[in-house]
């Protein structure tokens, strides 16, 4: 993984890695929650991600959701 990511962004990889967010949609607020930040601070930490790891995650829309998958 990228050694220049927030721990926040590698907190975020690694759960979104481990969970089913193809068929279950996305929810920013339930992860806001869970890391205990700001929904703003996912958003961001998401779009780092798209960044710094562009060829480990995928970010789709699908149904009025969000889909997101790490590998």
């Amino acid at each position: 993984m990228a050694d220049d990511l927030t721990d926040l962004e590698a907190r975020l990889f690694e759960w979104i890695r481990q969970s089913d967010f193809e068929t279950v949609p996305w929810s920013t607020p339930k992860a806001a929650k869970a890391f205990k930040v700001k929904q703003d601070e996912i958003y961001d930490a998401l779009s780092a991600l798209t960044r710094k790891v562009p060829k480990r995650i995928q970010i789709s829309y699908k149904d009025g959701s969000l889909r997101v998958a790490a590998e």
